[in-house]
């Protein structure tokens, strides 16, 4: 048995394949989406960094940490956000950008509450290793902050598949590219199993929430491509449409051929509502807008502060954006 402080890479599927659907009734009825890191602050601290807090039929899961190690526990105390109920971090990849504040977060709220924030959910390769340039140290932070981890009690369970962690809520975990989206600034390597190769960012992952209303995506900076987790969505949980993305998009550098190209299939996948902070883009987000024939009420830059809830949609407070 692994004592309380046992770092455990338990592998949540072994072949990668996509798993057989959960229960046709698995659906998702009450769900809020509440943003605590990104670069625009409403309230609290703007960082470039993403985390976000999702209350989901009564559980409660953390999605990435921001960048500086305060900022989310700052915003949090600012929102009277309390983590001491929530047991699960989900972390979408190893940037610092979304994984600064887990060690912070879990030693504050730890002498509150043993079990906050202290199982944390991973796509397979977030602990390889990214060698500086000149290989002689370490770009990883998660790899170079393990061992803090681990006196910390925090258990990490790795997946290499799609996994249904509550009814109707799935992780997609590392998503296949099948389109060529680029939606990574890097050029780094990662050592894989197969050797040293380009960074990727092999293990990005989203939430993916099954609701009556269609599917509801949570992305921290969709490195895979937005294009390719929106497909890969509906083929592993159900072909409905794309009721909300919310979350970083990584499209503000892309220029406007590629950025239409998102956009369009965005629309041909049926989106609904943008609430898109972190890397999206400002210009992004109004070009999805337009093309995607949505309006203020329905495609919105993200602040740290702004929510998504499910059946009112985006928080009107957030619109003047």
């Amino acid at each position: 048995m692994l004592g309380a402080g046992a770092l455990l890479l338990a592998l949540a599927a072994v072949d990668g394949a996509a798993p057989a659907p959960g229960p046709a009734a698995a659906r998702v009825k009450s769900l809020k989406i509440l943003i605590l890191s990104t670069m625009l602050a409403d309230d609290g601290i703007g960082e470039w960094g993403f985390s976000a807090l999702v209350d989901v039929d009564g559980h409660r899961i953390l999605f990435d940490t921001g960048d500086r190690p305060n900022t989310v526990k700052d915003n949090a105390r600012e929102l009277k956000v309390d983590f001491t109920d929530v047991p699960e971090v989900v972390l979408s990849h190893n940037h610092s950008d979304h994984t600064g504040g887990l060690l912070t977060l879990r030693r504050d709220v730890q002498p509150r509450s043993a079990s906050a924030l202290a199982r944390v959910h991973v796509g397979k390769g977030l602990f390889w290793s990214r060698p500086t340039r000149d290989g002689t140290g370490e770009n990883n932070l998660p790899l170079k902050t393990r061992a803090d981890y681990e006196a910390a009690g925090l258990t990490f369970v790795e997946h290499d598949a799609p996994a249904q962690i509550l009814p109707g809520v799935w992780l997609t975990g590392p998503v296949p590219r099948v389109h060529s989206e680029r939606n990574w600034s890097d050029v780094g390597k990662v050592r894989t199993p197969d050797g040293l190769v380009e960074d990727t960012i092999p293990e990005d992952e989203s939430l993916v929430f099954d609701t009556d209303q269609g599917l509801v995506i949570l992305a921290g900076c969709g490195h895979a491509g937005i294009v390719n987790t929106v497909e890969y969505a509906r083929r592993v949980v159900r072909p409905a449409s794309i009721h909300a993305i919310v979350g970083g998009l990584h499209l503000y550098a892309l220029d406007d051929e590629k950025l239409n190209w998102t956009a369009d299939q965005l629309k041909t996948n049926g989106l609904q509502t943008l609430l898109g902070a972190h890397c999206t883009g400002i210009e992004a987000v109004y070009r999805i807008r337009q093309r995607a024939g949505l309006d203020r009420k329905s495609a919105v830059v993200g602040a740290v502060g702004s929510s998504f809830t499910l059946g009112t949609g985006i928080d009107p407070r957030d619109l003047a954006r």
